[in-house]
């Protein structure tokens, strides 16, 4: 739209020269509405457009030269709507006399009302204007004459307008192409006396519309311009822009925005520009800045300071009417303020001396966007503690699964569309002195991270994480249909019962764990993640207690079912280990182990199974041997080792007990001797039953 409105301005300031200059001529001749029709040749052969004079051209002399006229019509280009390209409906203007014979112009206050302009464009991208904007070729008769200077003009001596007024304008623009219409109207114009050097009021109105979109713009305009005799230097003063959006697609379907400025400077010559005092307001938001531009036309540059005044992001929200997320703190997104020092050009901006303030978060650093067209982001923050939970749906604790950081980037990093994962274009790093997360607290976290030509890694790092440490990287390739993501991660020395505590409400399990993952994966949600990871991991758990499962007592009570006589009973419903360690490879979702092995002063365990992380289901065999005393090298006098399948789900496992694995060979003859005899009174059809069950 920026070039239809240079015509706007063209066809305005064509038809007030227009009028100036039959100011100046017609009171000579004895009467105007005599030559309407060698106006509209004239026009038509340089335009190749009809002009209509409905009304009549009315002149005065003395003291003031002055027309006015009544409806004046301009024709459009054939091929396009048939209606006029330009009208008015009422104009006046007068220059006075005395002051000509010194080369002085002085014109009153020039009026226009009912202006109505049509600008189109049709589905071929042809313009109504294209033939008054074309530039005209030279004459052949002039050809030989453009090596000569044409005589300097006598320069004005002075230049005045008393005013201008254009009243309850209308323009139209119709846009096939892109099949967009927007109209301006009611559009009222309050112009000054207007001289040299000297401040000019005004006050301008209008409405816009805007098809595509159904919302109206209420604009209105209010500031004092003045400007030199060269034409190289403007400045504005006082200026105050109101803009009222409302329409059913406007959030709250009103949105009130001010702008207002103290001065604005602009030296073309010197290509500086200044603006002081700049303030937007918002609904309940306020920006604040102080501009500078350098080399604005050759390239232009602009810096300064910007503030933002504290506001509570809840409360704009509901301004705008946009519902607020369901949040475990009903009193965050109370509080937003920052400021910053920006750099821009025609193609990139900088946000330097950032400083940020989110409720009780603080964030400080710099982001830079370089190529507009292409953004590539830039970015170095430092935030002092962040509690991410607050601003997180209520959730279940004891049903969240536990996922590591690096996870938690790729299950977020891939929800985002694979067109945008491959355009995007960032580098850069964060620093977290502490930082809240699913109810787990880290400190001093750092993250590095590079997206481009469709590839994003990551690099993180936990310093201190439940008094060990963490590292992980991730990497996302976007190329296909669905990412595809690989993660590497480990922990190192982590207490595992605070960090159960903290994430799930309660901890089953305690001791200190090691542990280490490398995965691959594809897909944007997490189920599909799930349903197609593969890789391996490892774990190495030390001191451990496995609360809620007491091994001892499982095998005790199996004993007792084949009366054996039970031990004193168990104080601790947990399972004591010194060392736990296995490792697994995960197929498809399906995480395998078959080396598992965990020892104690008084138990030796062997284990494998596997999980599926799709339904979470479990199925797990663990051989224990039980030793009768510390030194003990040697299990119970039990038949082997005592099995225990273990079943259900992650969060709510089962465990049973192989009854067979406890039978003594003195018991299984006992036993032996039963099933004989019931296979003797009964048959043998009961006595392989049983057999079956203690195999």
């Amino acid at each position: 739209m920026g070039k239809p409105f240079k015509i706007i301005l063209s066809t305005i300031a064509a038809m007030v020269l227009l009028l100036v200059a039959a100011a100046c001529i017609l009171p000579f001749v004895i009467d105007p509405n005599d030559f309407k029709a060698e106006i509209a040749a004239v026009v038509k052969d340089k335009t190749g457009r009809e002009l209509v004079v409905d009304g009549d051209l009315k002149l005065s002399v003395f003291p003031w030269i002055g027309i006015s006229t009544g409806k004046i019509a301009l024709g459009n280009v054939p091929g396009f709507q048939d209606r006029p390209f330009a009208s008015i409906e009422e104009s006046n203007v007068k220059v006075l006399l005395l002051p000509l014979l010194s080369r002085k112009i002085e014109v009153s206050r020039i009026v226009l009302k009912g202006l109505v302009i049509n600008l189109a464009r049709n589905k071929q991208g042809l313009a109504n204007w294209d033939a008054l904007t074309a530039p005209k070729s030279s004459a052949p008769s002039e050809v030989g004459k453009q090596d000569q200077q044409p005589a300097p003009a006598a320069a004005l001596a002075a230049f005045a307008i008393g005013g201008i007024a254009i009243e309850n304008a209308r323009i139209n623009w119709d846009d096939q192409q892109a099949e967009q219409y927007i109209e301006l109207k009611d559009l009222n114009l309050n112009a000054g006396k207007f001289t040299f050097d000297q401040p000019i009021g005004i006050a301008a109105s209008l409405s816009v519309l805007d098809s595509r979109s159904k919302a109206i713009q209420a604009i209105k305009l209010n500031t004092e311009l003045s400007l030199n005799k060269p034409l190289d230097t403007f400045a504005l003063r006082h200026s105050d822009l109101q803009v009222i959006s409302s329409g059913e697609t406007v959030p709250g379907k009103s949105l009130t925005t001010v702008l207002t400025v103290a001065d604005i400077a602009l030296d073309m010559s010197q290509q500086t520009a200044k603006i002081e005092r700049l303030q937007l307001k918002s609904g309940d938001m306020t920006l604040s800045a102080e501009i500078t531009g350098t080399s604005i036309k050759d390239r232009p540059s602009f810096q300064g300071p910007v503030s933002i005044a504290p506001f509570s992001p809840a409360k704009a929200m509901q301004q705008l009417a946009i519902a607020l997320p369901s949040m475990q703190d009903a009193t965050a997104l109370n509080k937003l303020s920052g400021n910053f020092d920006l750099v821009a050009t025609a193609d990139s901006a900088d946000l330097q001396n950032l400083a940020l303030t989110l409720d009780d978060t603080q964030l400080k650093g710099s982001i830079g966007i370089k190529d507009f067209a292409q953004p590539a982001v830039s970015f170095n923050l430092n935030i002092d503690a962040l509690d991410v939970d607050r601003y997180l749906p209520p959730a279940d604790k004891a049903s969240k699964p536990i996922a590591s950081p690096a996870v938690l980037l790729a299950v977020g990093a891939s929800a985002l569309p694979v067109d945008t994962l491959r355009k995007l274009n960032a580098d850069g790093s964060v620093a977290l002195a502490k930082l809240k997360v699913n109810g787990l607290a880290m400190q001093d976290i750092h993250i590095n991270l590079n997206a481009k030509n469709g590839v994003l890694t990551t690099q993180q790092s936990i310093k201190q994480f439940y008094r060990g440490t963490y590292s992980g990287n991730l990497s996302m390739d976007a190329h296909g249909d669905k990412p595809a993501l690989a993660v590497n991660e480990k922990i190192d020395h982590v207490q595992v019962e605070p960090l159960l505590k903290d994430f799930q409400g309660e901890a089953r399990m305690s001791g200190i764990v090691t542990a280490s993952a490398q995965l691959q994966g594809q897909g944007h949600k997490a189920d599909e993640l799930k349903s197609t990871l593969n890789g391996r991991l490892s774990f190495l758990f030390k001191d451990g207690v496995i609360k809620g499962f007491n091994l001892q007592k499982i095998i005790d009570q199996g004993k007792a079912l084949i009366n054996v006589p039970a031990p004193a009973e168990h104080k601790n419903d947990q399972t004591l280990f010194s060392e736990m360690s296995g490792t697994a490879t995960i197929t498809n979702g399906l995480v395998q182990n078959n080396d598992l092995l965990a020892t104690s002063s008084k138990l030796r365990v062997d284990g494998k199974g596997s999980v599926n992380l799709n339904s979470e289901i479990l199925d797990y065999k663990i051989d224990a041997k039980l030793l009768s005393d510390a030194t003990a090298a040697e299990p119970e006098p039990v038949k082997g080792a005592i099995a225990v399948n273990i079943g259900g789900t992650l969060s709510k496992p089962s465990y049973t007990i192989d009854i067979a694995s406890l039978l003594t060979d003195k018991n299984k003859a006992k036993i032996d001797k039963l099933i004989n005899k019931l296979d003797k009174k009964i048959g043998p059809g009961l006595g392989n039953l049983l057999k079956s069950f203690l195999k």
